[in-house]
């Protein structure tokens, strides 16, 4: 049961990753470094802090059991949000010499992704 809910929650997230992704690209077909997952890695975070705060009022460590946590934390925002495309697009920015471009996406995700989730943890446990 638990791989089935950790299955159909990944399935939710990585459609709803791609979808996204696609229509802000569609919006911003050139933007100056990888915006698209920058976004949707911001918003996983604040969604599994949400998620987090809503759910559990802390961050627990031995969730994984849980099968909400299986479906929601693990499966959904594990598969909306992606550090491997961030990897690749933060490689390709290096190898073309992007110095500026890489800083501010390097920062900017991973810094952003922390406080987003922090954020979201606070609203989460305010509900």
């Amino acid at each position: 049961m638990n791989l089935f809910l950790l299955a159909i929650g990944g399935s939710i997230g990585a459609i709803s990753r791609y979808l996204l992704g696609l229509g802000i690209m569609k919006r911003y077909p050139t933007p100056p470094f990888p915006i698209a997952m920058l976004i949707v890695n911001l918003l996983g975070s604040i969604g599994l802090g949400a998620f987090f705060g809503l759910y559990f009022g802390l961050i627990p460590l031995g969730a994984y059991e849980n099968p909400v946590y299986l479906s929601i934390g693990i499966g959904f925002f594990g598969a909306f949000t992606t550090f491997s495309t961030f990897s690749v697009e933060a490689t390709q920015l290096y190898n073309n010499k992007k110095w500026k471009k890489l800083s501010t996406y390097v920062l900017l995700s991973i810094f952003g992704s922390i406080i987003c989730f922090l954020i979201g943890f606070n609203i989460g446990t305010l509900l």
